[in-house]
C-alpha cells in the first residue's frame, strides 16, 4: 500500500511540474500577443518614377515606421506626374487594406476628388503640396521659400532676364514657390519669364523650384559648360555636390529625413484616430561656403551626422 501511495504521490508531483512547464511557455505568449499591436500597413507613393532624390526622406519614413509599429509599401509611377495612375494605384491600395496613405500628389485637387469618400477610413498625409481632406501636409512654407530664394538672387543680380523653371504642373506647393519668387522679382523691377525647359540660347539667371528640376539644370550646366547662375532647392547628395562645385549658386534646403519621419508619424496617428499637428518645415538658403558649417551638417548629411555621434 505504501509503495502504491508513494507512486501516486510521485505521479501527482510530475503532473504539477508538467503543468507548470506548459503554463510557463503558454502564458508569456498570450500576454506578448496582447501587448504587441498589429502592424499598420501604410502605402507610400511619390509623383516621380525615380525615387533617388527621396532616399533620405525614405530613411526617415522607415525609422518612424519601425518605432511606431507600421510597415511601409512603396509604390512607383510608370510615368512621372501621372495623376490618373496615382489615383488608380491608391484606390487599389485602399481596397487591399491600407490603413493610411503617404503621398507626394501629382495633382492635389484631382487626388482629393478621387479619394474623397475614402479619406475618413484611410487618412492621407501629403508631402510638398497640401490637399483638401488630407490629415496633414509636411512641407516648408512654400511662398516664404520662393520669396527668400528670389531674395538670394537679387543679392547677386546685375542685370538681365531671370528664367523661372515651371516644371511641376498642377502641384500647388511648387507653384506657390514659383509665384512668390516671381512676385518678389517683379517688385524689385527684375524681368522674369516662365519656361518649362532650359533654352539652348545663353541665359544669365535661372531659378528651379523642385529638386529634380534643380538637379537636371545643374547637370546640364556642367555638361554643356553653361555660364548661368542657378538658384534651386533640395538636399540630396547630388544637389549638395553641385552646390559644392559651384554649379548651383544658392539653394533652399530643409531636412528630407525629418519630412519623411513626420509624414509617417502623422499617418500612423491618423490611422489610429489620434490627434496630431504638423508645422511648416524650417528651411535655410545655402551657398557653397555654407556646406560644412556645423549647423548645416545634420541638414545636408543627416545619416553621416547621426553615425558619428
Amino acid at each position: 500500500m505504501k509503495s502504491r501511495k508513494s507512486n501516486w504521490i510521485q505521479i501527482g508531483i510530475l503532473a504539477v511540474l508538467g503543468l507548470a512547464v506548459i503554463l510557463s511557455l503558454v502564458i508569456p505568449q498570450v500576454f506578448r500577443g496582447r501587448a504587441s499591436p498589429q502592424l499598420l500597413s501604410l502605402s507610400v507613393m511619390l509623383r516621380d518614377t525615380d525615387s533617388s532624390g527621396w532616399t533620405t526622406a525614405r530613411q526617415g519614413m522607415e525609422q518612424a515606421a519601425d518605432e511606431l509599429g507600421a510597415e511601409l509599401r512603396f509604390l512607383t509611377l510608370t510615368t512621372p506626374n501621372d495623376s490618373a495612375e496615382q489615383e488608380i494605384l491608391f484606390l487599389r491600395e485602399i481596397e487591399g487594406g491600407a490603413a493610411a496613405l503617404v503621398a507626394v500628389p501629382a495633382d492635389p485637387s484631382a487626388l482629393s476628388a478621387a479619394l474623397e469618400q475614402w479619406l475618413v477610413v484611410c487618412p492621407t498625409v501629403t508631402l510638398e503640396s497640401p490637399m483638401e481632406g488630407a490629415a496633414g501636409v509636411v512641407s516648408p512654407d512654400n511662398p516664404a521659400l520662393g520669396r527668400q530664394l528670389a531674395e538670394a538672387l537679387l543679392e547677386d543680380w546685375n542685370g538681365g532676364e531671370v528664367l523661372l523653371l515651371d516644371t511641376a504642373g498642377p502641384c500647388s506647393g511648387i507653384t506657390g514657390r514659383l509665384e512668390a519668387a516671381e512676385a518678389a522679382l517683379a517688385g524689385a523691377g527684375v524681368p522674369a519669364r516662365r519656361i518649362q525647359t532650359l533654352p539652348e540660347e545663353a541665359a544669365l539667371w535661372v531659378m528651379a523650384f523642385e529638386p529634380a528640376a534643380t538637379q537636371r539644370a545643374a547637370e546640364k550646366k556642367e555638361s554643356e559648360e553653361r555660364g548661368f547662375a542657378l538658384y534651386g532647392v533640395g538636399t540630396s547628395a547630388a544637389i549638395t555636390a553641385c552646390l559644392e562645385r559651384g554649379s548651383i549658386t544658392a539653394m533652399a534646403a530643409w531636412s528630407d529625413y525629418a519630412a519623411g519621419y513626420l509624414a509617417v508619424r502623422r499617418a500612423v496617428e491618423a490611422a489610429r484616430g489620434e490627434a496630431g499637428t504638423l508645422s511648416a518645415l524650417p528651411f535655410s538658403i545655402l551657398r557653397g561656403e555654407d556646406i560644412y558649417a556645423p549647423e548645416n551638417q545634420k541638414l545636408l548629411f543627416p545619416i553621416m551626422s547621426s553615425s558619428s555621434r
